[in-house]
């Protein structure tokens, strides 16, 4: 069953976040990620926005979806991540 990373973004250090979003995505494919979509807030119909931007990317399974989150690749990126934004990632399965 396919599973979906999706992340709430609020950037706080514009050039810390350009520097990782550079780098973040050459992670994915190693296992099986792609992205689906990213965007920027444009409207709150209901409730609150946990972010100013969004980021979906989908993984063949909640197993390679987690396999990706604790890679060392990945993890190696997690400071240069935080000093950039403060960021939810959640996982749902498709």
């Amino acid at each position: 069953m396919p599973a979906l990373l999706v992340g709430s973004i609020t950037v706080t250090d514009p050039a810390a976040w350009a520097r990782y979003v550079q780098a973040v995505g050459a992670t994915f494919a190693p296992h099986g990620g792609r992205v689906l979509g990213r965007g920027v807030l444009a409207r709150t119909l209901t409730g609150e926005a946990a972010g100013e931007r969004i980021v979906v990317v989908e993984f063949p399974d909640l197993s390679a979806l987690t396999r990706w989150h604790d890679s060392p690749e990945y993890q190696a990126l997690v400071p240069l991540r935080e000093a950039g934004a403060r960021v939810s990632l959640t996982a749902y399965e498709a």
